[in-house]
């Protein structure tokens, strides 16, 4: 059992209580989340990142366990791998834009589908994590495969391309619909019904099979990443809850005007390759983490200021 094991409770109990809260009494009933309660809640959000990042900078060697670095690099690292996964998953706010597009899901129902969505990518992010870190600690060659992959996918999001006909080819689309027993027809907030005895699945279900399974591919790429940046379990996992956790209000907030950052996926692609390049080289030069931390915002800024000054032609 590791020496921090009540830091690890406390932390899901929170994430536990905060869910509850949620699904229980903030949103018991489907409904259309305004813009203001969007904003407010990614700022709580934020702000609750920003919390915790102060406690570790004062208790970072207790909630962490690592008596080996600084309590100062332990923060650096958090707000660095927060920073990255917040990013990356900005991405897969896209992927939701298109897919409540193409299937048409109202707006009401959107809540319900994310919020499921986010339970399925807490656990599988905790499986990605770690099983990176023991693969890391135990066969330290496997950290260039990792940042090979990285380059890889960086480049690959450099052209990648997304709309309603590229959905509609997409193999994982079309294997759901294949072998899925589903209505024609939302039932709801419903996920399933009963006919004569028979289950079939709502497009709902169908929708909501898609977001985790886009999950799986981004953690691909976002665990890897943070990973380049530190390998310490709490840290990596706690990045990981905080911009998950935020994510659903995030995509309330920007839903109508994410077409407006049409750019910022190549400031996303530019910082997958980076820590592609920090990763393999490793072995030969240490990026210290302060810069690394600079180079993700620069870009970021970088990507968003060249999308809001240059928008694009059919806005």
């Amino acid at each position: 059992m590791p020496s921090n094991w009540i830091f690890w409770v406390l932390f899901l109990v929170f994430v536990l209580a905060m869910l509850a809260l949620d699904l229980g009494v903030l949103n018991r009933k489907a409904h259309v989340v305004p813009f203001r309660e969007a904003i407010f809640w990614t700022l709580v959000w934020i702000s609750l990142a920003g919390l915790f990042a102060v406690l570790l900078s004062q208790f970072g060697h207790a909630m962490t366990g690592n008596l080996h670095k600084p309590n100062s690099t332990l923060t650096l690292e958090f707000i660095t791998g927060y920073l990255i996964e917040l990013s990356l998953s900005v991405d897969n706010l896209f992927i939701f834009l298109l897919v409540f597009r193409y299937f048409k899901v109202p707006a009401e129902y959107q809540h319900g589908v994310l919020f499921w969505g986010i339970i399925g990518a807490l656990v599988m992010r905790a499986i990605f994590i770690f099983a990176g870190v023991a693969l890391i600690n135990r066969f330290h060659w496997v950290i260039y495969i990792f940042g090979v992959f990285l380059i890889y996918a960086g480049l690959k999001l450099l052209f990648q391309k997304e709309d309603d006909e590229e959905m509609a080819k997409s193999p994982m689309v079309r294997f759901f619909q294949t072998h899925l027993r589903l209505t024609e027809d939302f039932e709801g907030n419903k996920f399933s019904v009963v006919r004569d005895g028979v289950r079939y699945f709502t497009p709902l279900a169908l929708v909501l099979l898609i977001v985790e399974a886009s999950d799986v591919i981004f953690a691909a790429d976002s665990i890897p990443a943070i990973l380049a940046i530190t390998t310490d379990a709490f840290v990596v996992f706690t990045s990981n809850v905080f911009a998950i956790m935020g994510l659903r209000s995030l995509y309330f907030a920007l839903s109508g005007m994410m077409r407006t950052f049409h750019l910022l996926h190549y400031g996303l692609a530019l910082i997958l390759t980076f820590i592609g390049i920090k990763m393999i080289g490793s072995h030969w030069f240490e990026i210290p983490i302060a810069v690394a931390l600079g180079v993700v915002v620069g870009l970021l800024a970088l990507s968003i200021a060249a999308s809001l000054l240059f928008p694009p032609k059919h806005a």
